[in-house]
């Protein structure tokens, strides 16, 4: 009873933390008795899978070239914002909290990690235990900014990223201060600063999948730094990510014909996380032109993919087997990284061998056509389309659009629906997603621009 207390005064605070609600402050000392003084007590705050490893946003992937709405599913969208978003209008549209709002998710998340490193310099609770649950909270605070980052700022560039705007960084449960916007370089360095620091305090194994460990921060770190370009760092980290956990599932294995052919325990998870569930987004429809870029032989054809009654691709290769699409951690996903690094920093015999040796596990058994490359552009190409099918409705694919454009790809987002044609040229402002307004009116800070 006493834990659950603890969970429902966090999430009271949670959903007004980055509001800077008066009137709550003003019964903020009574709560310091319902503050947890333990490491048990902490290490339970973080256990709360509902808070801390779902929620995900889902805002960029409505956004992407990998799903189609037909008339009839953008018609029984509930949300006016859901709509608007989908079809990248260009004002200032952007989940409300009834819609399901990326951003309070996103800060809930924040806010917990923050009660938790709190808690423990607090209470001065120290030894392995308490860096284990510091470590978790660290990379956990890290894993919802470069979420964040990914949907409300736009790609990261070195040359610009001083002056580019970043996200609110709050770093401490005290809500005396008003949310004001960072700079996108003093985003990604925070980020970069809580997955370094939590790597030194996980231990290489977690008690589950559900909870962070040393190979998940540095997939995480590996994840950050292929997001901001920096491919030597993006590499390296990969590299020590899959030195702890390498293995694949080879899909042959599975039962091609289920309506859910992976499994939630499987052998690439390192940490488990999902988006919000979405019914536009489970299952998804899928473009003819990309399933049909899936050769017959190669399994992931049957086990990402099934076919309506009425003909329509649907997704069903979700690694998040009862719950919202699956964005956590994977072997698969640290493979991809490490062969486009290589690829990227001009060698393209080890980047091609590390994508072949990762999609020889998902051809049929003898029939799998080994890729070649005879440079590393070509090598690049190869890995970027195999990244694409491989990582498909994983989250990933908004981030990797506009870092791409970013590097000069001119890849042009189109919808047709409802008899207009709407696009979505590189680099447009719009891809840094509109803060929700009610969050702006409540805080004053600035909105992205249009």
């Amino acid at each position: 009873m006493k834990t659950q207390y603890y969970f429902n005064i966090i999430a009271l605070l949670a959903s007004i933390s980055f509001i800077g609600c008066n009137d709550f402050l003003d019964e903020r000392s009574d709560l310091k008795l319902a503050i947890p003084e333990t490491v048990e007590a902490n290490q339970a705050l973080i256990d709360n899978y509902n808070v801390i490893n779902f929620d995900f946003a889902t805002s960029g992937e409505t956004s992407t070239d990998d799903f189609y709405l037909a008339e009839d599913d953008y018609n029984g969208l509930i949300y006016e914002e859901q709509k608007r978003l989908y079809m990248w209008k260009s004002d200032h549209v952007s989940p409300t909290i009834d819609a399901g709002n990326d951003w309070f998710y996103c800060y809930q998340g924040i806010y917990y990690a923050n009660s938790v490193l709190y808690n423990l310099e607090k209470y001065n609770l120290n030894g392995n235990e308490a860096n284990n649950v510091r470590g978790q909270a660290l990379a956990l605070r890290a894993s919802r900014y470069l979420d964040g980052a990914q949907l409300w700022c736009l790609a990261y560039d070195k040359s610009t990223s001083e002056a580019k705007l970043g996200l609110p960084l709050r770093l401490d449960p005290d809500m005396n201060y008003v949310s004001e916007r960072s700079t996108l370089e003093e985003t990604y360095q925070q980020i970069l600063k809580d997955l370094h620091e939590a790597v030194n305090y996980l231990p290489v194994n977690s008690l589950s999948v559900s909870r962070m460990s040393k190979p998940a921060a540095l997939g995480l770190l590996s994840r950050t730094y292929l997001f901001m370009g920096d491919y030597s760092n993006s590499l390296k980290y990969g590299l020590e990510a899959i030195s702890y956990k390498s293995s694949l599932m080879n899909y042959n294995n599975l039962e091609v014909n289920s309506n859910y052919p992976i499994s939630n325990i499987n052998a690439e998870i390192i940490f488990r996380s999902s988006m919000r569930y979405e019914t536009h987004l489970l299952p998804a429809k899928i473009n003819l032109e990309l399933y049909n870029t899936y050769n017959d032989n190669d399994l992931r054809r049957k086990i990402f993919f099934r076919k309506s009654n009425t003909g329509e691709i649907l997704f069903k290769g979700n690694y998040n087997e009862y719950g919202g699409l699956f964005n956590g951690i994977s072997t698969n996903e640290l493979l991809l990284n490490i062969s486009e690094c290589y690829a990227r920093l001009g060698d393209a015999n080890s980047g091609i061998n590390y994508l072949n040796d990762l999609l020889k596990t998902r051809w049929i058994t003898g029939k799998y056509i080994t890729i070649t490359a005879n440079n590393s552009q070509i090598a690049l190409q190869k890995i970027l389309d195999e990244r694409r099918k491989e990582l498909l409705m994983r989250g990933l694919r908004w981030s990797d659009i506009k870092r791409l454009n970013r590097d000069g790809a001119g890849i042009v987002l189109t919808r047709n629906l409802m008899g207009e044609t709407l696009t979505l040229p590189p680099n447009d402002l719009r891809y840094a997603i509109a803060i929700p307004e009610e969050v702006v009116k409540l805080t004053g800070m600035k909105q992205n621009e249009r």
